[in-house]
């Protein structure tokens, strides 16, 4: 139970001051992602040439590559400072180096290239249309996430103008 006291989470957090909902609609969408069934296309990979399939593979493979090392270099760079909840820890600092250096949220960003190099991997329609919503659903998390830090730390517009949000050099 530490685990979650240092995280932010209490009795009393239910009541949504921290973000504690944002979190649990992350966990229902990631849960439901997970146990959403694959639909593709009738014929949509019917027939596909082994240099298409062998690409398909290379992208894959790309993206898992890079969720893994946003994920993992995400989680070390935050170090003490990580919480599942948008509201920032109250004795966290603001992390600007490393990975967080080239995306502000690179935990996210290791989450939407999971699901979309998930999606690409079975050719899943359903899939493609759940990592889009988990990608809108993220960003509208990080956009709160950002009102609390901007508040907590003053420097935080100017990191803001700095390192984009998910994606280096894009968004």
């Amino acid at each position: 139970m530490k685990l979650l006291t240092d995280w932010g989470f209490s009795a009393e957090s239910w009541q949504g001051q921290r973000g504690e909902y944002w979190f649990l609609m992350q966990v229902l969408l990631m849960l439901g992602f997970v146990l959403l069934p694959v639909y593709r296309l009738p014929g949509w990979n019917a027939g596909l040439n082994p240099p298409v399939v062998y690409g398909i593979w290379a992208m894959v493979a790309v993206l898992d590559i890079a969720s893994i090392i946003f994920l993992v270099k995400g989680l070390l760079d935050l170090g003490q400072n990580l919480t599942p909840l948008p509201h920032p820890k109250d004795e966290g600092e603001l992390v600007q180096s490393g990975i967080y250096g080239v995306v502000r949220h690179p935990i996210y960003t290791g989450v939407i290239l999971i699901a979309i190099a998930w999606a690409l991997s079975q050719l899943s329609l359903s899939h493609a249309i759940a990592a889009f919503v988990l990608f809108f659903f993220l960003d509208a998390k990080a956009r709160k996430e950002e009102a609390w830090l901007s508040q907590k730390h003053p420097d935080y517009k100017d990191y803001q103008q700095r390192v984009k949000k998910f994606f280096p050099g894009i968004f």
